[in-house]
């Protein structure tokens, strides 16, 4: 029953994203984009825009373009250190938090895997209620593909990264189904991470942040793919959000911390939360 309404829910979201789509495109298009490009050749863009769904929405976001010949690293901490602390650790010039955890315990509750060594598997709960994407890295380049216990089960790649998360919002620039994930987590509005690819190559890492009334309310799933759609995604992933949400940039002021993490409940750059796995620019 749950499924059928939130495949109703969805039809409807979709029908009137049509609507709203125009105004919320120029809305983005013509948002008050503050952009940097650092010595290392990646471009940060950063935007609060007042009107968009309706809400108050900042948005900050990294892209690593193929031109910047950089490499891509997912990286593990099981006694869960903040995205800046790992990033700097691994020498990193950029990252944004990773996939889902275990606070107490520290480990991955989604695939995990280097090279042939299989870290963690995605708990059942966490097919059922978002994973249908995963990030593969080789060789310091990325990928984003989907996911599924049936994959995950017959995986055999001997080389690389692998880390699932979910769900996925876009696949050729087309929406995602998200009928079998949880209904709550689709249509609830957070802070939000995300990674996704454009079509000439470059990757992005995004985060909305949220839990802050009148700075800023946070997505919903539908509301974050759109944004990704409008500013040119092909394939984008969501990984952990809440309090986890977190974009780095090395040399960048407030420790690097380029977003408003929540975690504090204060809207300021000091409220970042331990995690177990980060996404980073080598």
């Amino acid at each position: 029953m749950k499924r059928t309404i939130l495949t109703l829910l969805l039809t409807l979201m979709s029908g009137a994203s049509l609507v709203y789509a125009q105004s919320d495109s120029l809305a983005i298009v013509n948002a008050a984009w503050q952009v940097t490009t650092t010595a290392d050749g990646l471009v940060h863009k950063q935007a609060q825009i007042k009107n968009l769904y309706g809400s108050v929405q900042s948005i900050n976001l990294i892209e690593i373009a193929p031109e910047a010949k950089r490499k891509i690293g997912i990286a593990s901490d099981r006694s869960m250190k903040r995205t800046s602390i790992q990033a700097a650790a691994h020498g990193a010039i950029a990252a944004v938090n990773g996939s889902f955890y275990d606070m107490k315990e520290g480990n991955s509750v989604c695939f995990y895997k280097i090279d042939r060594e299989v870290i963690d598997n995605t708990l059942d709960s966490e097919f059922e209620r978002r994973v249908t994407g995963a990030i593969r890295e080789k060789k310091g380049r990325l990928e984003i593909i989907e996911w599924s216990k049936p994959i995950e089960q017959a995986y055999k790649g001997k080389r690389g990264t692998v880390l699932a998360s979910g769900p996925m919002m876009l696949e050729d620039g087309k929406q995602s189904d998200w009928s079998m994930c949880n209904e709550s987590f689709i249509t609830t509005r957070h802070p939000r991470s995300a990674i996704y690819t454009k079509r000439d190559g470059t990757i992005v890492m995004l985060t909305v942040d949220g839990r802050s009334a009148g700075n800023a309310d946070g997505m919903s799933i539908p509301e974050l793919a759109y944004l990704i759609k409008v500013l040119g995604g092909e394939d984008a992933l969501n990984l952990d959000g809440g309090g986890s949400t977190t974009l780095w940039l090395k040399g960048a002021p407030e420790d690097g911390v380029l977003n408003y993490p929540c975690d504090n409940k204060a809207f300021d750059h000091a409220g970042e939360r331990s995690v177990a796995n980060i996404v980073y620019v080598k």
